[in-house]
Parts: structure tokens; C-alpha cells; sequence
């Protein structure tokens, strides 16, 4: 069995869908952050997963430089622990943030985000629970794996 030694103070983001924390990495920018000491788990054993596997992340250190509102929008079942001297303070499901700046790409070839290239993608989250584009109210169809 593998043994991951506990983290002191940091963050635990756990039910990560199996396969799926290495990109999480790099939309969270940890994949280039070279000072931050990082553990990656994958496949490990879940009871909670339907495929029966999961993926977790440790962070050791501050981790208030993460942006862990776009957690609920990748995945509704990811949960984040706090840890403050070796015990979880606080554990917490995120929500979906009201707004995703620069984390997926507007498909509509007609939509100045689209065009130009020093524009931000922008979408907000509308009454009906779906994002949309806040230059040409196209929906988002697929979260990104």
C-alpha cells in the first residue's frame, strides 16, 4: 500500500474524478508553480466514486494563491479540507463561481473572445444554472476533462 505522510498546514482537495487532477494542476496554475510542495494521488480507492477510484491533491504551505472557485465547476463532488497543525480545520464542498475568466474558450467562431486575442473569455452563471458568454450569450455545452 502507498503512503502519502500527512501535511502539517495546506489544503487536501479530494474526490477528484480518477484521471483528472493532472489538468485540474494546471487550471489551478500549481502544475507552474515551482515553490509549492504538492502531492498527487491517482486511482486511489474510493467507496464514494462510481468507478470505485478518485484522485486527491495535497498542497503544503499557504495555498490562498489558488483560485478554488472553478473546483465546483469541474466537478460538483470535489471537497477541500483545510489543515492548520496537522488537523483539518474546515472542510468544505465549493460553489460555483458566479463568473469563469480565462478557464474555457467561447465556441462561437463569431464571438469577439474568438477574435481578439488580448480578450478575456468571460462567462457568467445565469438564472437557470448554466454559464454563458458575456459577449454573445453563448452557452457553455461541456465542462472540460
Amino acid at each position: 500500500m502507498l503512503n502519502i505522510d500527512e501535511i502539517q498546514n495546506g489544503i487536501v482537495i479530494d474526490h477528484i474524478k480518477a484521471g483528472t487532477a493532472v489538468g485540474l494542476m494546471d487550471l489551478l496554475g500549481i502544475a507552474g508553480n515551482r515553490t509549492a510542495s504538492v502531492a498527487l494521488i491517482q486511482n486511489a480507492r474510493s467507496n464514494k466514486s462510481e468507478s470505485g477510484r478518485k484522485d486527491i491533491l495535497k498542497v503544503e504551505g499557504d495555498a490562498s494563491w489558488l483560485n478554488l472557485d472553478v473546483l465546483a465547476y469541474l466537478d460538483p463532488n470535489i471537497s477541500v479540507t483545510i489543515i492548520e497543525n496537522g488537523k483539518a480545520v474546515r472542510k468544505e464542498k465549493p460553489k460555483p463561481p458566479k463568473r469563469l475568466v480565462n478557464i474555457v474558450r467561447c465556441r462561437n467562431p463569431r464571438c469577439i473572445s474568438s477574435i481578439e486575442e488580448e480578450c478575456d473569455q468571460i462567462f457568467e452563471l445565469s438564472s437557470n444554472g448554466k454559464y454563458r458568454c458575456i459577449y454573445c450569450e453563448q452557452e457553455l455545452q461541456v465542462k472540460p476533462e
